[in-house]
């Protein structure tokens, strides 16, 4: 290692006792660090060292350039997710990589584009029956609605039906318990072990059915699955399970947390309903990145930016500071879907905008959830204008950014006129 490297600099202890003692999210650390110190700042959480990276430059390094250097440990959905893709590593993840991303990339796409036009219109036309009777509905179920059927229908072939809607709802109980589960693992499975064994219930039951369709019923995900598992041994019935279940997970909670930010933004900011979809959604990401904290460990020593890593250091690479960076981009806190317009000027850096991760474990479902965002808006966003009742607390920091808390409204013709979502940062909508 280079004699000219220096320690990465650390947050004052003092700012760090004071967030304890005022019992504040961890975003809020986070952020102090972050202004306090810069895009590479050391924080103690506790015995294991630990630095936030936020710093563009520092961001590739860790995630694009040098994944092996900075692996992925158990994660904290592995209680849900078992072994599958989101939670495996070394050559494990590879070989499981390697059989999914060819479904949601390039030609693989192709084979669900009916289906996700169909998961589109049934919402669509759900929406057209609220703003005709001018019922209250809440706009964050119907995004989950409209998410889980997308993926459903990818993994299954099938329309989401009302009794597995019902069934799969154990599977948001549990991602919105995990920040408060115990540490220890076995209590923490106990603590979420009915909705654990619904989950469990219906990935089985849909693999069985999978298992003895004909051969004439819509191919999915699933059927790919079923198929490794003949061929390779490691595809157990229980990884099976695991990939299933990880897919639903990674596959609707983004995207509908994602959609339901988006139109509580557009309630703020009516003039940017014209703005192109794929930009609509992509400064939505920049604000509410699908994963807001990436946890990484590093492996080895080695220097970032000039600044040495040892071995055993938790890494912290933090998209939601980084795409909220005023050094990045102009006036961060403000919505403004002009910034991802063609032919606007943005950071050239790759490591500046970062909403699905970045390099060999960035979302391997990228493409998939874009489309089926674009495919959901180019339909409700003429439809009319979503007016809410009453809007979040604020913003709940889990796996996703959630708003926290209900998001009743009505639909309309017209333009909308409550306002408003606060959040405990500052909120884009605030201006």
């Amino acid at each position: 290692m280079s004699t000219d490297t220096r320690p990465v600099p650390e947050l004052d202890p003092e700012a760090v006792e004071q967030w304890r003692s005022e019992g504040a999210e961890l975003v809020e650390l986070l952020t102090r660090a972050q202004r306090a110190v810069g895009g590479l700042a050391a924080v103690r959480l506790g015995p294991t060292p630990t630095v936030l990276v936020t710093d563009p430059e520092a961001v590739q390094h860790v995630l694009g350039r040098h994944p092996d250097r900075y692996v992925k440990r158990s994660h904290r959905a592995r209680m849900l997710v078992g072994d599958g893709v989101l939670s495996a590593s070394g050559d494990a993840w590879k070989r499981q990589r390697r059989l999914l991303q060819a479904q949601f990339t390039g030609p693989g796409m192709r084979r669900y584009e009916q289906r996700i036009a169909a998961a589109a219109r049934r919402t669509a036309d759900r929406w057209e029956g609220y703003r005709r009777s001018g019922e209250v509905f809440d706009v964050g179920e119907e995004m989950r609605r409209f998410a889980l059927d997308t993926v459903w229908r990818a993994l299954t072939g099938l329309p989401l039906d009302d009794r597995t809607d019902h069934e799969l709802r154990s599977v948001e109980r549990v991602v919105a318990a995990m920040p408060k589960l115990p540490t220890d693992a076995a209590d923490a499975r106990d603590a979420v072990a009915g909705d654990l064994a619904r989950v469990d219930a219906v990935a089985h039951a849909a693999i069985e059915a999978a298992r003895s369709a004909g051969p004439d019923a819509e191919p999915g995900v699933l059927r790919v699955l079923l198929e490794a598992g003949d061929r390779f041994p490691e595809y157990t019935d229980t990884l099976i399970r695991d990939e299933l279940v990880t897919l639903l997970v990674a596959g609707h909670e983004t995207t509908a947390t994602t959609l339901t930010w988006l139109f509580l933004l557009l309630d703020r900011h009516p003039g940017a309903r014209t703005a192109d979809p794929q930009a609509l959604v992509s400064e939505t990401l920049r604000l509410y990145p699908s994963a807001w904290l990436l946890p990484r460990h590093a492996v080895e020593d080695d220097v970032v930016a000039g600044h040495r890593i040892t071995a055993g250091t938790d890494v912290l690479v933090c998209p939601y500071l980084t795409h909220r960076d005023p050094a990045l981009w102009p006036d961060p806190e403000r919505f403004d879907p002009a910034r991802f317009a063609p032919g606007s000027e943005r950071p050239g850096h790759l490591g500046a905008y970062v909403p699905f991760g970045l390099g060999a474990r960035a979302c391997l479902g990228t493409q998939f959830a874009l489309r089926e965002t674009t495919a959901l808006l180019e339909l409700l966003l003429p439809a009319g204008t979503v007016e809410f009742r009453a809007r979040p607390a604020g913003a709940a920091y889990s796996i996703t950014v959630r708003p926290d808390g209900p998001t009743p409204a009505v639909l309309r013709r017209g333009t909308g006129a409550v306002r408003g979502v606060t959040s405990p940062h500052r909120d884009p909508s605030d201006r």
